[in-house]
């Protein structure tokens, strides 16, 4: 049964940092490239960054140089750390594989709102 559960999200101003937390059944995490994604209110979800289990990383062009991505194979876990936080970067942020199917199940996400 694949789990996914995100964790690490809140509230934070502008300029600040969050690091998200992403733990991830086995069966899903040894075997995938990663990612995150993120939905924000009326918008579609979208993918933020990836991460290959060779430690290779993508980033939308929107985040790079404030985001990385991370992953420890010992804990089964997908990390992002968010630095220099900006309104435009509140959404409910999500992890999955990476290309992600249709038919992928899809955890209940972490909420970043970034405010002052």
């Amino acid at each position: 049964q694949v789990q996914l559960v995100e964790s690490g999200g809140g509230l934070v101003q502008p300029g600040g940092s969050l690091r998200l937390s992403c733990a991830a059944s086995g069966s899903i995490f040894s075997s995938n490239a990663m990612g995150w994604y993120r939905q924000a209110p009326g918008k579609q979800r979208v993918l933020v960054a990836d991460i290959t289990n060779g430690g290779s990383t993508n980033y939308a062009d929107s985040v790079k140089g404030r985001f990385t991505i991370s992953r420890d194979s010992a804990k089964n876990t997908v990390y992002l750390q968010m630095n220099s936080l900006k309104p435009e970067d509140t959404a409910v942020y999500y992890c999955n594989r990476w290309p992600v199917k249709s038919y992928d199940y899809w955890g209940q996400g972490t909420q970043v709102t970034v405010s002052s």
